[in-house]
């Protein structure tokens, strides 16, 4: 069980972040392929036959949605069939950094990444989305400030409808990092797999309703990094 005392907020996972990559010398692609694999692991426990199983998965353009890269690239070698969407343009992802390259990567592996830019996309999507043994979302990080747009937040009100598990990468999509509310609407998880430490947000009245199961999950940040915020 984790408690508030142990949650930090926004700008102190980021600062935690900017240390571990610049003063510690640890490549943000590794951070990020950490948290990949460690998510991927936790949605394979939730299957007996991963073989089975259909994974929907909804990336952003940012580290947030790099993470569901990584994680779409795990589930795939391990035979799980998985559905892969982006909420941006392929060209805008594959300039986004280390996000950029784990979507070549998919690329290279011949993976199909279908770009989702509108409501009509949204409801194309609707098929992927009700044939879901779990759904991921790895759409916003904690860095939202902004109410959810369209088509994004109809594509949430979707996701949140449907009686499909939904595992949130770090936070839930749309729930602000140290205020715990819905910038318009934000993800209903049934599991949040979060990294270095929980948030603040998670433990306020919207956020306990979003996030779900919590579980944190150790990604390589040097501990001290953690211990002198806690």
């Amino acid at each position: 069980m984790y408690t508030e005392r142990e949650a930090l907020k926004r700008d102190e996972i980021r600062e935690i972040d900017r240390k571990a990559i610049e003063e510690y010398g640890i490549p943000g692609i590794i951070l990020m392929e950490n948290a990949g694999r460690n998510v991927a692991e936790e949605i394979l426990k939730m299957f007996d036959e991963p073989h089975k199983a259909n994974v929907t998965l909804f990336c952003g353009k940012g580290n947030n949605g790099g993470d569901g890269f990584v994680i779409a690239r795990h589930l795939y070698n391990k035979s799980v069939n998985i559905s892969v969407y982006l909420t941006s343009t392929i060209a805008a992802a594959l300039s986004d950094g280390d996000a950029g390259r784990n979507l070549k990567i998919l690329q290279n592996m011949h993976i199909e990444v279908k770009e989702l830019q509108s409501l009509q996309d949204v409801e194309g999507a609707e098929k992927d989305l009700q044939r879901s043994t779990v759904i991921v979302d790895a759409i916003f990080g904690t860095g939202l400030r902004g109410e959810v747009r369209e088509p994004i937040r109809t594509l949430i009100r979707k996701m949140n409808a449907t009686k499909v598990p939904v595992v949130s990468v770090d936070i839930p999509s749309g729930l602000q990092c140290d205020e715990g509310t819905e910038l318009g609407v934000a993800v209903k998880a049934a599991k949040t797999v979060t990294f270095v430490a929980p948030k603040v947000g998670f433990f306020q009245e919207g956020g306990r309703e979003c996030t779900g199961e919590l579980i944190v999950t150790d990604i390589s940040v040097p501990k001290e990094l953690t211990m002198g915020f806690q």
